[in-house]
């Protein structure tokens, strides 16, 4: 039998800097051992500074790039991120409901690290009523979160409750990242639906790392998921392996300077293709 890699695709925003967005995408799928593919949403000039500029794609256009690497190469996940437009989130859930694509995973992307706000207030509504149902996981961090449920969230006992109001916005799964908290630990909140509609949580808790180099973590993580369940994980074991990662990639990354402002993670810090290619 021929050899077939594990293919994950990209849907997102290019970052010119290579710290986040479809460039970051790409570092950890070659970094997991899966096979990247891209669909771009919008191209944005960026560095470790910030965003000056953002150019969307259009509907068209994003959807012939969908169906160009689906029709040919297939796909195994899907990792979705930057959508800024009402008509981009119609496309994109057009395409996963027709080429009926698998383990989805929704990155909610609306502000950079720098703080650029990089979604219209209207597509919102669209991320909700269209992809939430779609997505196997929706990963926000707390700035998303607060935007989404229209409160703040301040403390690590927000955090159960904000997840189980976010998996009540008819989501499957929803991954409430809880760094941007202070305190020595990172934790972030697991909330699964339940085949009887009952939900169950669980948490993840690891030391929380110095460094000033962080963009794109919010990428990095989602596509390290996407990877891991292209691998073959379930859900919340492919979430534990791709926190594992982004953390050892936020250790490797911290002493590293690229740029002036925020810069990214180390993802190519390890070979972590080779012990996953041993299962095959």
């Amino acid at each position: 039998m021929p050899f077939r890699y594990a293919r994950v695709l990209s849907i997102a925003g290019s970052d010119s800097g290579g710290g986040a967005g479809i460039q970051a995408d790409l570092k950890t799928m070659a970094a997991l051992g899966c096979y990247g593919m891209t669909a771009i949403t919008a191209i944005t000039a960026q560095n470790t500074q910030g965003v000056t500029a953002i150019h969307g794609v259009p509907p068209d256009i994003l959807a012939a790039q969908i169906d160009a690497v689906v029709g040919d190469i297939g796909c195994d996940a899907v990792k979705i991120g930057m959508l800024h437009a009402p008509e981009i989130v119609e496309v994109v859930s057009s395409a996963i409901t027709h080429h009926r694509l698998a383990n989805v995973i929704l990155d909610p992307v609306m502000v950079s690290t720098s703080g650029a706000k990089l979604i219209a207030d209207a597509t919102i509504a669209g991320l909700v009523g269209q992809l939430f149902p779609l997505a196997r996981l929706v990963t926000p961090n707390l700035d998303e979160a607060e935007v989404l449920l229209g409160r703040p969230i301040r403390e690590i006992d927000d955090l159960d409750a904000a997840a189980l109001d976010l998996l009540a916005m008819n989501c499957h799964a929803v991954l409430l990242k809880g760094g941007h908290l202070n305190g020595p630990d990172v934790v972030d909140v697991l909330a699964l639906r339940n085949s009887d509609d009952t939900a169950t949580l669980q948490h993840y808790r690891s030391p929380r790392i110095a460094s000033r180099n962080l963009h794109g973590t919010g990428c990095t993580l989602s596509s390290a998921i996407a990877c891991r369940l292209a691998l073959g994980d379930d859900l919340p074991a492919a979430i534990e392996t791709a926190r594992n990662y982004i953390m050892q990639a936020i250790r490797a990354g911290a002493r590293q300077q690229t740029g002036h402002g925020h810069g990214p993670l180390n993802h190519g810090y390890a070979p972590h293709a080779m012990h996953i290619l041993d299962r095959y």
